[in-house]
């Protein structure tokens, strides 16, 4: 009787690889998301103060300004 392991399929390595290559970029995707939504700082950006009767022009809701 031997100990031989069960033959896996041609690639079975491979396809452990391209699984954890895609956790991981998944993961590191994320992380840089929330990296950049807790460091920037938007600050005010130029918008139209007064209301405007020109179609197509909007002004911030309540301007924090």
């Amino acid at each position: 009787m031997t100990d031989a392991a069960p033959a896996r399929p041609r690639g079975f390595h491979l396809l452990w690889i391209l699984a954890a290559a895609t956790i991981v970029v998944f993961v590191g995707a994320n992380a840089h998301l929330v990296y950049v939504a807790v460091s920037s700082q938007t600050g005010c950006v130029a918008h139209l103060k007064d209301k405007s009767g020109t179609p197509g022009e909007y002004r911030a809701a309540k301007s924090a300004c």
